[in-house]
């Protein structure tokens, strides 16, 4: 086997893992219902077909989580434990590795540990409710010890929707004149959607230059919605340490950490692995929309039946999130030039550049995007020793086996139309946790991402093309 496949096959995190199995836990300590991924297990396959893939995109006995086509080259596949031989039998010889043997131990684990918590004596410094719904003591921690002591609680681990909330709300008390929460709409399920504007309190610029930065559009993506805080945190901390600063005067931030607050609430309710946005759809017992195959930049109706994964509604703009999205979008860019767009997603440590929806269409000025690329997964290297692969987009969808899986994106529709330099970051890991990324890798992974960030910054700062 080659050495690159033995290394994607191998187990290479130390992670120790919940003491608790999850079939020993009390139901009602359950974070969810953990019945649903009973027998269930994630498989990586190396060295794989377009054949392949095509079937198990296809085939309703198989979940697709990630793929990487560059360096890593690998597809994680979940499915029924009882599955797998048939599936190997179909297709002999591909290098494979049951990377998650237990599925519900691996949701179990990704949520704050309350059952830890309840075993363990607390301290002064502890959290004093034994669960994860740990809102009000963000809130007492910021007015005891300011709003920097808060965040320090607060990134170290995942947190539920309305401890989100409050911690912006905190945010935006501590940086009155830094901050603002922009309010765009509400959500199919009736939820506040906004996002967050960050810009310098000592007036405009004539050469203002906007960076839109947007995670959480696939609900089950919790690393991306952490790392696009830890970016709103690190700016924050940026423009007061440097407010008359000519680069801060010429920034302008637009983020939205939370594209679909109603997905990602369902997935601390209901099902960690949802994707979609909990809209209801014309066919019955369907519900949800795939917001990144929403925009109106080819988009085409999807394959994927209604109650799929990459469903992406009967017409463009349907997910109500990206119609909200696109109306403010289009009003920024008639104040400011927007310069540049990240979407975070995960995983798979890979830079994917324009376009998603094809291959044969080369995105203008493609040299220096992909330079540009190499500079973000430099910048990331440099930090942590991480390394990130930069493709074009259409490959990791699979554009040329099903061209609709690459249609209706943000990052197509807002290159195409709205950015000048845009792309999507599938944020860590590659080893064999998948969408589970244990809460430990918060920071690593936002401080990263964060260097990455700063070196698209510096370059559309040094940019005068488009002057």
């Amino acid at each position: 086997m080659h050495r690159m496949f033995e290394d994607l096959l191998s187990n290479s995190d130390d992670d120790e893992g919940s003491s608790f199995h999850w079939s020993k836990v009390d139901e009602n300590e359950w974070p969810i219902h953990l019945e649903q991924y009973r027998n269930r297990i994630v498989v990586r396959f190396c060295d794989y077909t377009g054949e392949f893939v095509r079937f198990v995109r296809e085939a309703s006995a198989y979940r697709l989580w990630s793929k990487s086509e560059g360096s890593k080259l690998f597809i994680d596949i979940e499915m029924e434990q009882d599955a797998l031989p048939e599936l190997i039998s179909s297709f002999q010889n591909l290098p494979y590795k049951v990377i998650i043997e237990d599925l519900a131990q691996s949701v179990f684990e990704s949520y704050p540990d309350k059952q830890e918590r309840k075993m363990r004596a607390t301290t002064e410094k502890e959290i004093n409710e034994p669960t994860y719904q740990i809102t009000e003591d963000i809130i007492r921690i910021s007015k005891e010890e300011g709003f920097h002591a808060a965040s320090e609680i607060f990134f170290k681990d995942y947190r539920p929707l309305e401890t989100i909330q409050a911690w912006l709300d905190l945010l935006v008390q501590a940086y009155p004149e830094l901050v603002e929460r922009q309010y765009l709409g509400a959500t199919p399920e009736g939820r506040k959607y906004d996002h967050i504007h960050i810009r310098s309190p000592n007036g405009e610029h004539k050469d203002k230059r906007t960076i839109l930065i947007t995670g959480g559009t696939h609900a089950r993506e919790w690393i991306s919605v952490s790392t696009s805080l830890y970016a709103i945190y690190e700016m924050v901390n940026f423009y007061s340490q440097y407010p008359g600063l000519d680069a801060a005067l010429r920034l302008d931030f637009i983020i939205a950490p939370l594209m679909n607050p109603d997905g990602y609430a369902y997935t601390w309710s209901n099902d960690r692995l949802w994707r979609k946005n909990r809209q209801p759809t014309e066919f019955s017992g369907c519900v949800g929309i795939d917001i990144d195959h929403s925009f109106d930049f080819h988009w085409t109706h999807s394959s994927d039946w209604a109650c799929g994964e990459d469903y992406s509604g009967e017409y463009a703009f349907e997910a109500k999130e990206s119609w909200l999205w696109y109306q403010h979008m289009n009003t920024t860019k008639f104040h400011h030039n927007i310069w540049g767009y990240v979407d975070l997603h995960s995983y798979s440590q890979d830079i994917l550049y324009p376009y998603a929806y094809s291959c044969d269409d080369q995105p203008r000025d493609e040299e220096n995007l992909i330079e540009l690329a190499y500079g973000i997964a430099k910048a990331i290297r440099q930090h942590s020793g991480v390394y990130y692969d930069v493709l074009p987009a259409c490959i990791d969808r699979d554009s040329d086996l099903i061209p609709d899986l690459g249609a209706g994106t943000a990052l197509d529709y807002m290159y195409k139309y709205g950015a000048i330099w845009a792309f999507q970051l599938k944020l860590r890991d590659s080893g064999n946790h998948g969408f589970l990324l244990p809460a430990k890798y918060i920071e690593p992974v936002g401080l990263e991402t964060w260097e990455g960030i700063r070196y698209f910054i510096r370059f559309i700062l040094s940019d005068d093309r488009y002057s």
